[in-house]
């Protein structure tokens, strides 16, 4: 879903950037999202159907400027598959306020929801911080 509000969030700011998502565990490798994230986003105008899940690689550390991931131990683990510690700070916690984004996949829709409005709340964050250091 972070996927699809920041791509939703560049357009509305005009900026022209690549912006992709990756699991650190391949279990869902070229699966679409999980239906209740589809379901969530759909309800505020964002199509994600169109996603498919991949796992991260160490070629993203040198394609992307910037890596957020949504939680604590989703940090640990990318910090340990960068490739070496240059490529560490592009790493970041996607909240602004760097706390976790909650998972809500043993959740229920209301989950899936709040989900969206905390991505959709520290998007606007990413894209100052892109407009800035472009």
């Amino acid at each position: 879903m972070a996927q699809g509000v920041l791509q939703q969030a560049a357009a509305e700011v005009g900026l022209d950037i690549i912006v992709d998502s990756a699991g650190t565990a391949g279990y869902h490798v070229g699966e679409k999202p999980d239906h209740r994230s589809i379901a969530a986003a759909n309800k505020f105008g964002l199509d994600l159907s169109k996603q498919r899940a991949r796992k991260i690689t160490t070629s993203d550390f040198e394609k992307f400027d910037l890596i957020l991931v949504m939680d604590a131990q989703n940090l640990k683990d990318v910090l340990q598959i960068a490739p070496s510690s240059k490529y560490q700070a592009k790493i970041k916690l996607y909240r602004s306020d760097l706390k976790d984004v909650d998972d809500p996949y043993y959740g229920v829709e209301k989950d899936f929801i709040n989900m969206y409005n905390v991505l959709m709340e520290h998007a606007p964050f990413w894209m100052n911080h892109i407009q800035l250091n472009s």
